[in-house]
């Protein structure tokens, strides 16, 4: 009897450390020893290409709406001459701006330069892609080509323009060299050909034509 007590004793002692001991969790840890990921769980596949479509999307959804507030001055105005001779207006009025500079004013006359060259450029990218193809259908093909001619020098002033110091004595009257030639066009497309040009299309034809217009301003807006 002795004997089973202590033996007892023995046992229950040591159950009571082996309660008392509880034993180490398991260690998740990979093989390699690391420590276990914590946090968000990386993107799938699936959810990148989500989410770039997405911003592509919304992007060019703010570039149409960009866009077409840049060509909207020129959609109000209405049939395609009218259009135009307001884009002549909007042009010279960025003209007396740089001339109201002075060559402090290097970087004003840099940013109003680049503003003018954007309206004018895509100016004549509706002329020359819309206008002038028209003219030549209507057998005016000696003016077309020469208005797109004169669009030639239209860049070179640009060009010279760009090369000068902003704050060169001679850039100012480079600048009004410019303005004299490129008003003298606007004059000859206003009051002689855009208004022969209208008279010999009719109505749905002028209308399609503004449409054309408004078409190639927007690549360009």
């Amino acid at each position: 009897m002795v004997t089973v007590e202590e033996t007892s004793g023995i046992a229950f002692a040591e159950s009571d450390r082996q309660v008392g001991s509880a034993a180490p969790p398991a260690d998740d840890r990979p093989a390699d020893g690391t420590a276990p990921a914590t946090g968000t769980p990386p993107p799938t596949t699936r959810q990148v290409v989500l989410g770039a479509a997405l911003g592509v999307g919304v992007g060019l959804l703010a570039n149409l709406v960009r866009k077409a507030a840049v060509q909207a001055p020129t959609m109000l105005a209405g049939r395609w001459d009218k259009a135009l001779a307001a884009e002549h207006r909007a042009a010279l009025a960025i003209f007396d701006l740089i001339e109201q500079t002075d060559e402090k004013d290097a970087a004003r006359r840099t940013v109003l330069l680049t503003q003018l060259k954007h309206a004018i450029g895509k100016h004549a990218f509706q002329e020359e892609n819309s206008i002038y193809a028209m003219m030549r259908d209507l057998e005016m093909t000696e003016a077309a080509d020469h208005l797109n001619h004169e669009h030639g020098y239209v860049k070179q002033y640009f060009f010279d323009l760009g090369e000068m110091p902003r704050d060169d004595p001679a850039w100012l009257p480079k600048l009004r060299a410019f303005r004299s030639m490129i008003e003298t066009h606007m004059r000859e497309e206003e009051d002689d050909l855009f208004p022969r040009m209208r008279e010999r299309l009719t109505g749905d034809q002028n209308r399609h034509l503004t449409r054309l217009m408004h078409r190639e301003g927007l690549k360009l807006a």
